[in-house]
Parts: structure tokens; sequence; C-alpha cells
């Protein structure tokens, strides 16, 4: 069951670290490998969704979900996005941006480090609006309580994570971006590029923000509408229908808006980690192979939630990025320190709901796992 689910991730994980050995030895290895990582975990909420949405199209779809998905996935967002982003802070064409980044490591180099102040300050507003908005909601379930208790309640003031993230914003651009690291050892003001980058981060997110709860909102209704027609199928002694022909091919495009939308915060993450575009499209790509993977896993095994402290550690981690990312305006921090500080996060939260379900099931609580035969 795990190998005929995962097989093709595994192989693929095989492959892209090889090439990453070949491409800049051990260390790109390790770059790749926490990206990975990341990836997976900030995408867990993804792989639930999508479960939730596959389990309702037939085989042929599911398929296709998985094969032609797939590529639209790793070559759209995961491969094209981080170009497009190195491409319009560095301003140089997208097929510059690849080429130097191949064939003149040095001077792709220089361009990103001195487009790093407006790629940090984009990308640390937006995983840092991902970061309060979260914590600031009042969740059922809670892991660090001594933190998300209080926090929720002040969660109730509107607009708080807009007014914490422009305070933060304002407090880089007086600070940070005053002493912006620049190619060579060198600062430079960079105060009013970070202001500016800072606040298309902050619209992109809340443009992302506002489709992402469209098509949920959508999704709970069509699940309401759905759940009514099973039961009435049921009651008339009539099988539940499975989506195709027009419904699933709509319901495909759908989910890979859905999947676009989820994926920014993976990829503007990865720029905390590395700049190195060559890395990113190899660790992403291997990540979203594994939520692929993952959301079939879910949609056979029936179960989606035996994680649940997972989403928590993947927001933490995002804090964190957020604001490693603001400090490495002005200072350089390696790749391994932060990356490994959101990979600790995460397993830590994957610990912490391990435990959980051991204590919960020594009490007879947790309820048993139904599975729902999807192939």
């Amino acid at each position: 069951m795990l190998l005929k689910t995962f097989g093709w991730s595994f192989v693929i994980t095989a492959l892209g670290l090889v090439a990453a050995v070949f491409y800049g030895g051990w260390t790109a290895f390790g770059v790749v490998a926490i990206l990975v990582v990341l990836e997976i975990s900030l995408s867990f909420d993804n792989a639930v969704i999508n479960a939730g949405i596959l389990k309702k199209m037939n085989a042929f779809w599911q398929k296709i979900f998985l094969t032609i998905g797939v590529l639209v996935a790793v070559f759209g967002m995961r491969l094209i996005f981080p170009v497009l982003i190195v491409s319009i802070s560095a301003k140089i064409g997208p097929f510059s941006a690849v080429d130097l980044a191949i064939t003149d490591k040095d001077r792709y180099q220089e361009l990103v480090t001195d487009a790093h102040p407006s790629i940090a300050a984009f990308g640390g507003m937006f995983l840092l609006m991902i970061f309060l908005d979260f914590i600031f909601e009042d969740r059922d379930i809670q892991w660090l309580k001594w933190i998300e208790r209080p926090l929720a309640k002040l969660g109730k003031v509107d607009m708080l994570s807009v007014c914490i993230a422009l305070i933060v914003l304002l407090v880089s651009s007086m600070t940070f971006a005053a002493h912006a690291h620049q190619h060579g050892g060198v600062h430079a003001d960079k105060a009013q590029t970070v202001l500016i980058a800072g606040i298309a981060g902050l619209i992109t997110y809340l443009v992302v923000g506002g489709l992402s709860g469209y098509f949920e909102d959508k999704l709970e209704e069509e699940e309401e509408a759905e759940e009514e027609a099973e039961k009435a199928a049921e009651r008339r002694g009539k099988p539940v229908i499975l989506l195709a022909g027009r419904a699933a091919f709509f319901m495909f495009l759908y989910l890979e808006v859905l999947d676009a939308s989820f994926s920014f915060d993976g990829v503007i993450g990865a720029f905390a980690i590395t700049n190195d575009i060559v890395l990113m499209a190899l660790g992403l790509g291997i990540g979203a192979m594994y939520v692929r993977s993952l959301t079939v896993y879910l949609v056979r095994q029936g179960t989606l939630d035996d994680y649940v402290y997972l989403e928590h550690g993947a927001h933490y981690a995002i804090g964190a990025l957020s604001i490693l990312l603001l400090v490495t305006i002005q200072y350089e921090i390696p790749e391994v320190i932060t990356g490994l500080i959101g990979v600790v996060l995460i397993a830590l939260s994957f610990w912490s709901s391990v435990r959980r379900n051991r204590a919960l099931e020594a009490e007879g609580e947790r309820p048993a796992v139904e599975k729902t035969g999807v192939s």
C-alpha cells in the first residue's frame, strides 16, 4: 500500500537528491532535503483539502489529477513562479535568470544578492500574514495553549494582523533596510525598496487569501449539498455517483487553482532557505510529488486528521521564516540554520501529535479509522 502510493515519489526523491549532489555537492543535497521537508509540511493542509475533493471524482479523473496535475503543480508554481520572482526583483528576463543560475553562478548570485531586500520584504510580509492570521484565530485544538489562548482572544480585534504586519514592515524599513546587505559586503539604504516590496507582499496575501477563502466557502456549500443528496440517494436505495465528465473537468480546474494558491507559502518560504532557483525547483518539485501521494494516501485511508498539531508546527515554521527573511535584509544567515529551525518546529509538532494519539488510544477515546476503499 505504502510503496504503491509513494513509489514514484521515492523514485523522484532519489533522482532529485542525486542531481543536487552533482549540481552543488553535499551542501546542495542538504538544502534540497530541507526544502522537501518544508514543502511537504507547509502543503499538508493542501493535501487534506485535495483529498476531500478528489474522493468525489471517479478513477479516471483521479488519475488525471495525479499525472497532468503533477506537471502543472511542479512546472507551474514550483519552477516558473520562483523564476518570475527572481526575474522581477533582479530586473532581468526569466530565461536570463535561468541561464545565469546554471552557467554563471557568480553573476547570478550578485544580482540576487542585490535584489534580496525586495525579495525578503515581499516574502516576509506574505509569510508573516499567514502566521498572524493563524495564531490569532480561535481554534478548538491548540498546541501551545499558553501562547495560543491569549492570542486567540486578541484576535477578536478587527484587522489586528494587518496592523501588526505594517508595524513590522515599518520597523524593518527603518532598521534592517537602512543598512541592507549587498554584493561585495557593502551596505546600502533600501528603505523605499523594502517598503514597496513589503506592501506588495501584503496585497498579494490579501488577494490570494481572499480567493482561497472564496473557494473554501464554495467547497463547504457543495459538501453540504452533496451530503443531502447522498442521504436522499441512500434512502431511495441508489448508489452515490462519483463526479465524471464535465463536472469532473471543472472540479479538476478548481483543484489546480486551489493548489496554486496554497503553494505560495511554500515557494516564498523557500527564499528564506536559498536564492538558487535550481535547488528550489528540485526541492519544491520533490515536495509537490509527496503532496500528491499524500493526497491519494489520505483518500484511501479515509483519515485526514491523524496529526492535529502538524498544521500548528507548519505555521510556527512560517512565522520563524518570515522573521528570518526580514533579518536577512541586513545580515547573512546560513541556509542550514534557517532550514533547520523550520524542520525542528515541524518535527516537534509531529511528535506532539503522535503522543496525543497514543494518550487518546490509551484512554479509549480516539475513533477507529474508517477506510474508504478508493483505488
